[in-house]
């Protein structure tokens, strides 16, 4: 049978139950539709959340841990070896905080194909003095470029410019911290080290990460204020931040770099496993529930074809007699499912597309992420294409049923029946 008298014939079954058809149509429409805008939304925000931390954090940070001498004094010598020797209230080492041949180290990194970029850092314990009273904080010194380009330092600059840290004595302060100060830009601070020196910083900015604890706390000033405030050389660094091309390779890099360096180092997807892990469970939620739609608007158009059939009887045992075969009946309501899918899908994406751009444009403001001013929305390809690619499976499978009991009608038993 050629397939344009197929066509037709759909065509004309479709447009006889012209109103079934549009509220099964639309039915998959409002189910893309929604499908497209929950997952666009859902995965913006989960890319907002996940950004509040993974974009400061490094994919790989080398430091040096204080831990614990483990060659104790009892263990060195042999009067005690084949005894069992308890010792309690173990000190730690007395191992320096700074990374020792930290330019070579950088270089050699930054030589790695496997590697993007590396900032050095240096974080040192302060006391901000305001009046008599002392505050407990932490100046991390920072190579400005570098954080602006590999850790997106920029977007989280609410106040000021952070191009100013460059000059000697500026610093930029936590939200937090500034408000518990009343320190306003251009405002000088004295800062106390924990080696007793003092010093007095001009406040050129204020940071806002979202993170009311982080913002409390923590300030920004240039690696060599920092080295000044401490009394200690150009060489003197604490940290070093590594941004990987293939985030996927941190763990085994970490690892690697470790054991050639001979330096602690930490990974981004051991540090942070918590937020992968909320990332994932928020994305299969939002699945479930768009695939949830999809298969719930399956069930209409499977139960407008069955009713469409028992209506149709007649239609299909006048088709059989004349010599149409049952495979022929089974294309015939096929292509009107897959029709019914196609048009509601294509409108579907559409209207998700349109459903996303409104949801971008909401305004979102609140004072804990200053940076963010409307609702995020990933606009993603794929989601448009897994939308598209399962309302077709699904009025395929909705109409793949009610095509085979049409085309098992007998068209004696109907026309001897009438």
């Amino acid at each position: 049978m050629k397939w344009s008298l197929i066509f037709e014939i759909a065509r004309a079954l479709m447009f006889a139950r012209m109103k079934q058809t549009l509220i099964a149509a639309t039915g998959v429409m409002f189910s893309i539709t929604m499908f497209v805008a929950l997952l666009g939304f859902m995965n913006g925000l989960n890319a907002m959340l996940d950004g509040l931390v993974l974009n400061r954090t490094p994919h790989i940070r080398f430091y040096n841990e204080i831990r614990p001498n483990p060659n104790q004094p009892i263990d060195q010598g042999s009067t005690f070896e084949n005894s069992l020797n308890i010792i309690r209230s173990i000190k730690p080492s007395t191992s320096r905080l700074a990374i020792h041949n930290s330019e070579a180290i950088i270089r050699t990194l930054e030589e790695d194909s496997r590697v993007l970029g590396v900032s050095p850092k240096i974080s040192a314990q302060v006391f901000f003095n305001v009046g008599t009273i002392d505050l407990t904080g932490i100046v991390s010194g920072i190579d400005v470029d570098k954080e602006a380009e590999l850790f997106a330092f920029t977007d989280y600059v609410t106040s000021g410019n952070f191009a100013d840290l460059n000059q000697t004595n500026s610093i930029i302060l936590g939200k937090g911290a500034a408000d518990r100060m009343l320190a306003d830009i251009g405002d000088v601070i004295q800062i106390t080290t924990a080696q007793g020196n003092r010093v007095q910083l001009k406040v050129a900015g204020y940071y806002q990460s979202g993170l009311g604890d982080f913002d409390n706390v923590n300030s920004f000033a240039s690696i060599a204020t920092v080295q000044k405030m401490l009394g200690e050389p150009p060489a003197y660094i604490t940290d070093i931040q590594v941004k990987l091309k293939d985030l996927s390779l941190a763990p085994p890099l970490a690892k690697e770099f470790g054991n050639v360096f001979g330096i602690d180092a930490d990974d981004i997807q051991t540090v942070n496993a918590q937020f992968e892990t909320g990332t994932n469970i928020r994305t299969l939620i939002s699945y479930a529930v768009g695939i949830t739609l999809l298969v719930v608007s399956g069930f209409g158009i499977y139960n407008i074809l069955n009713m469409m059939i028992f209506e149709k009887l007649d239609t299909i045992a006048i088709l059989k007699a004349i010599g149409f075969s049952s495979q022929d009946v089974n294309r015939i309501f096929i292509t009107i499912a897959l029709t019914i899918g196609i048009i509601g899908g294509v409108f579907g994406l559409i209207f998700g597309f349109l459903a996303c751009l409104v949801i971008d444009q909401i305004p979102f403001e609140t004072a804990a992420l200053p940076t963010i001013k409307t609702f995020p929305v990933d606009y993603n390809l794929k989601y448009y294409l897994i939308g598209g690619i399962f309302s077709l499976i699904t009025t395929y499978f909705a109409g793949f049923f009610p095509a085979r009991k049409a085309s098992s009608v007998d068209p004696v038993e109907i026309i001897r029946g009438k």
